[in-house]
């Protein structure tokens, strides 16, 4: 079953439960598939795609990292997914992302910016290019 893709300017709430890494995919319960808007992490491979910003964290500790965010792991799929219970986000579209998912700014249930929490984690870089978002302080 494909992902639903929500259209841009829609809000919308996500239920994280799978993670692949510190950029996206993240999976919703609800069904869409997040790309977070505005950041850039490396590849799980350890790779950066060509003119993307490239992070000095690896894959691994840009998804350990919002996972932590998310709740904290509640195990791995055989597909190398880490899966996570996470908080119910409030996110905003901004319409389709490359592999059928949704770039989103999202809110946690406090108020943070995740965005904003991941590059807190400096294992992610703040995407020019792309970043609509707030000032993160």
């Amino acid at each position: 079953m494909a992902a639903s893709v929500i259209a841009a300017g829609q809000t919308f709430t996500c239920t994280p439960v799978r993670v692949w890494d510190g950029d996206g995919p993240v999976w919703c319960a609800e069904g869409p598939r997040l790309r977070i808007a505005g950041i850039a992490a490396r590849e799980m491979n350890g790779t950066c795609r060509a003119h993307h910003p490239c992070p000095r964290s690896s894959g691994i500790q840009a998804r350990d990292a919002l996972v932590q965010i998310l709740g904290g792991s509640r195990g791995t799929a055989s597909t190398g997914h880490v899966l996570v219970r996470g908080p119910r986000l409030t996110c905003r579209s901004e319409g389709p992302a490359e592999g059928n998912r949704t770039a989103a700014w999202c809110r946690l249930p406090s108020g943070t910016d995740l965005s904003c929490a991941m590059i807190r984690t400096r294992t992610v870089l703040r995407w020019d290019r792309y970043w609509k978002g707030p000032a993160c302080r």
